[in-house]
């Protein structure tokens, strides 16, 4: 059972920064990308920014130059650094963890965390 534990979410004011971490603890097999989505009620969640284990990160056009994954050397947590936030990065923050043994592969999926940033 992966377990996946998410912190850092909080509100602050435009132009702040924030830190999101998740920890994912529990998996046998080799995770293989870790990441951040973001959902705004009624809206679909979307990809925020990922990183493969080998270190290739992508963002969504409207975060790039203004949050930055990571992950720490074991490669069970990952970090977003989060600059310059904007009203509209407001949303929960779930942490994603893919794993796979073989040619299966799964998705694991954090409880979220609120980012408000107020204007």
């Amino acid at each position: 059972q992966v377990r996946i534990v998410e912190s850092g979410g909080a509100s602050v004011q435009s132009g702040g920064s924030l830190r999101l971490s998740c920890t994912a603890s529990g998996s046998a097999f080799v995770i293989y990308e870790m990441g951040w989505y973001r959902q705004v009620p009624g809206q679909q969640r979307e990809l925020v920014a990922v990183v493969s284990s080998g270190g290739l990160a992508r963002y969504v056009d409207s975060v790039k130059g203004r949050f930055t994954i990571s992950t720490d050397s074991a490669g069970r947590t990952v970090f977003l650094q989060m600059n310059t936030l904007k009203p509209e990065d407001t949303a929960i923050y779930y942490c994603n963890v893919r794993d796979r043994l073989g040619d299966d592969e799964y998705g694991h999926w954090g409880q979220g965390t609120q980012v408000t940033v107020s204007s």
